[in-house]
């Protein structure tokens, strides 16, 4: 096992600082800057792997199922943080895009002692969430032969959930028992082993497509703007009130009205001015249109 750890991309010595640890604080920093500088060309290079993934999340979605991160360390704690950011982004439900840890929400603070070498406990918890074959799963793992990501993906996939892996390393362990594999090959780190540095970086990019363009898909943005925001505090209400007016024009009065009498749904106020109507009308033009803005001031202007 330890041979074969060895052997990874992401175990390597990177030539380029070989010697980080006698430069000074500017070369140091410039070094990591350069080798961050690759990760989004390792990006661009998976982008058809990362479409997959968009398309089997959004038919989640439709078909009312969720999308499940799950992961250890790093890169468990990297799924939490992009499924933590949907509701208050695009209105979900906490549930619809989950991120599960080896060891549990405590480690995300504080690593569990041997949690990821346990392949039993990521079957465990995905059927603590009472995975279905309507979800899909991406699991996680830098060097692509986590234990708990290995048992997790194993099991969703025998219960007909569709299943990502998602790793920096070719021919990973974790692509063998996946519907998919994303394998975006970063190079070795700044500091050798230490993924949480370029690999985290990439995940992080990676997953934010993956979430952002299967809410895209599924009509929680209008042109470029994020007009199923959450409204919880004053700062998000103002840019709730600045995207109605930048869609439809009216005054800044008009749209905080309209917001509120809309039950601060940024959608149902952009239809109901665009079209018009009351809110409970504006809120049937969205149920025939499947939530997408555009088509219900289309249908409303029929």
């Amino acid at each position: 096992m330890e041979e074969r750890l060895n052997s990874l991309t992401t175990e390597q010595r990177n030539e380029r600082t070989r010697q980080i640890d006698r430069a000074d604080i500017m070369d140091i920093l410039k070094m990591i800057n350069e080798e961050d500088q690759k990760v989004a060309l390792a990006v661009q290079k998976v982008l058809p792997d990362i479409k997959v993934a968009v398309e089997f999340a959004t038919r989640s979605f439709q078909q009312g199922g969720r999308l499940i991160y799950i992961g250890a360390g790093t890169s468990g704690r990297l799924g939490v943080l992009d499924a933590v950011e949907c509701p208050p982004t695009f209105s979900t439900p906490p549930e619809m895009v989950q991120g599960l840890m080896a060891g549990g929400e405590k480690a995300f603070i504080r690593a569990v002692e041997g949690a990821e070498d346990k392949a039993e406990w990521g079957e465990r918890d995905l059927k603590g969430i009472h995975l279905t074959d309507k979800d899909t799963v991406i699991g996680i793992a830098a060097s692509g032969r986590t234990p708990y990501v290995i048992g997790a993906l194993q099991y969703a996939r025998s219960i007909g959930a569709k299943t990502v892996a998602l790793s920096c390393n070719e021919n990973a362990a974790i692509s063998r028992v996946a519907d998919h594999a994303i394998e975006v090959i970063v190079g070795p780190e700044v500091l050798a082993g230490s993924t949480r540095m370029k690999a985290g970086t990439a995940h992080k990019m990676i997953l934010n497509m993956i979430s952002t363009t299967s809410m895209i898909r599924i009509g929680k943005v209008y042109e470029n703007l994020m007009v199923d925001v959450h409204i919880s505090n004053h700062k998000l209400k103002e840019r709730a009130i600045g995207i109605i007016r930048t869609i439809t024009g009216v005054s800044y009065e008009q749209a905080k009205e309209t917001l509120e009498l809309a039950d601060n749904q940024v959608k149902v106020a952009i239809v109901m001015i665009e079209t018009g109507t009351t809110r409970r009308q504006a809120e049937q033009l969205l149920k025939r249109a499947g939530g997408y803005v555009r088509q219900a001031v289309l249908l409303g202007r029929e």
